[in-house]
């Protein structure tokens, strides 16, 4: 019989896909350098799983005691509302951002807030020492006596500290400065990254307390590491803000606990983060007069309901290709929405520059500021502004239709309560197609509400379309 010999395969870190040879791209889930050797012996192997003792005894499922998945406030209301109601005993909790958005003051604040409530807390720097962990807990008021503090990048010493210790809370800062000696590759590499993310999650189980870990992400957006380190924590979240802004939304992207794609606001500055319970005047200017080229959206971010102001400025190119510019906003939407009032309502800008934002930094993806952005656009082609304390809501079809958008009826009463005259909404789904100007005109709260069922009828209710930009330039000319 001829010997076992050994060869080498290939297996992808990410997703676990394995190959004959090394290759620096992923064939199954598309990662690049994410494929490493392992070992595997040779010949045709089969292995046996025999029956183990259990740990637990299986019981029917009414019999499962839910006390221990009850929420525990955080102490920070607006963390409180991403999570579904607080934190939860046994979780594991990964927050994610950029450099310098603000991820561990965040949760220093929330450490300090549960240690006030006299439940133990631990905070494990990997990327700080002590002392600075220290000098920015006095600039913020977050120094108490049940909140520890241990600097460690080891992963065996962070679980001596949790034995010790015995706290209600961890929080790691950050999961890829830790590592583990017995694992190769270096610390915030895959194989790394997977063992301590595992033996956090196994502690947090076991000893039924909250681990919330720092994650880094890449140039792209995504949270660096294996993507099975989201598929191990129960809560995803992302911090997300602009350098330039000390506006900050959390944002849950996953959530066994509560509800995904929830928002909540923060305000960073100098002595620590604050949250923004109103964060609709940061999105929206209060102008002394009528302004050409704005109109206010109403989005929806998660279950809260957002103003936010689109400005536009539609100019005459000097250049053979004219430039479509955006910020805030989807370019890709945005070209979509100029063809549309070229076909359906004669606005031609082929040969115009287009520079389309929001105000205060706000991203809107919402489809329901699409007739927003229309308004906005015709408003600057013709230079004339729509009416006052008007506000346009709804997704604009490539046959030029307005289609409904959800949680409609929060979106009109958040704009009733800041005081808004008039909106301008998509009409009844089961209104005749083809039916010029409003279907209906209605009061909700105070507020003047009037249904199109079309771009171009809501364009000539608030005198933007091209038939009224004549008008305007017949009495011009007369004079």
């Amino acid at each position: 019989m001829a010997a076992s010999k050994t060869r080498s395969n290939y297996r992808c870190g990410e997703c676990g896909w394995t190959t004959a040879k090394w290759v620096g791209r992923c064939g199954e889930c598309q990662a690049w350098g994410s494929v490493e050797e392992v070992a595997a012996a040779g010949g045709a192997t089969t292995s046996r799983t025999t029956a183990a003792p259990v740990t637990r005894k299986a019981v029917p499922i009414g019999q499962v005691p839910a006390d221990h998945a009850i929420h525990v406030a955080s102490g920070v209301p607006e963390l409180d509302r991403v999570l579904g109601g607080g934190l939860v005993p046994g979780a594991a909790v990964l927050l994610a951002g950029e450099p310098g958005v603000g991820k561990s003051t965040l949760l220093l604040e929330v450490a300090a807030r549960t240690a006030q409530r006299s439940q133990r807390t631990l905070y494990v720097t990997g990327e700080e020492s002590a002392a600075q962990v220290r000098l920015r807990a006095d600039r913020t008021d977050a120094v108490h006596d049940e909140l520890y503090l241990a600097a460690e990048t080891d992963l065996g010493a962070v679980l001596t500290h949790i034995e010790q210790v015995r706290p209600r809370m961890v929080v790691v800062d950050s999961v890829q400065t830790i590592g583990a000696a017995e694992v190769d590759g270096v610390p915030g590499g895959v194989t790394q990254v997977k063992e301590v993310a595992q033996a956090l999650v196994r502690m947090a189980k076991s000893r039924d307390i909250t681990v919330v870990m720092i994650g880094h992400v890449t140039k792209d957006g995504g949270i660096a590491g294996p993507r099975v380190l989201e598929h191990l924590v129960d809560v995803v979240l992302h911090f997300e803000g602009s350098r330039d802004s000390r506006f900050r939304m959390v944002r849950a992207v996953k959530n066994r606990f509560g509800p995904v794609d929830e928002v909540g606001c923060f305000d960073l500055g100098p002595d620590g983060i604050r949250a923004v319970d109103d964060p609709t005047g940061l999105f929206t200017e209060r102008h002394h007069g009528r302004v050409p080229g704005t109109c206010i959206a109403v989005t929806m971010e998660g279950r809260r309901p957002l103003l936010a102001e689109v400005q536009s400025l539609v100019t005459l190119s000097p250049a053979e290709r004219p430039r479509r510019t955006t910020s805030g906003l989807d370019s890709s939407r945005l070209a979509m929405i100029l063809a549309v009032l070229q076909q359906h309502c004669g606005i031609k800008l082929h040969q115009h520059d287009v520079f389309a934002s929001t105000v205060g930094g706000a991203r809107l993806t919402d489809p329901g500021s699409d007739l927003a952005l229309a308004v906005a656009l015709a408003s600057s082609t013709f230079v004339s502004a729509p009416p006052a304390g008007v506000v346009a809501m709804g997704e604009i079809g490539l046959s030029g239709e307005l289609r409904r958008v959800r949680d409609l009826p929060q979106r009109l009463a958040e704009a009733a309560r800041l005081g808004f005259e008039m909106a301008v909404v998509p009409a009844d789904p089961g209104q005749a197609q083809g039916q010029r100007g409003p279907a209906r005109d209605r009061d909700i709260d105070g507020m003047r509400v009037i249904e199109a069922p079309d771009v171009l009828s809501a364009l000539r209710l608030l005198n933007l379309d091209r038939r009224t930009k004549h008008a305007l330039e017949v009495v011009e000319g007369a004079e």
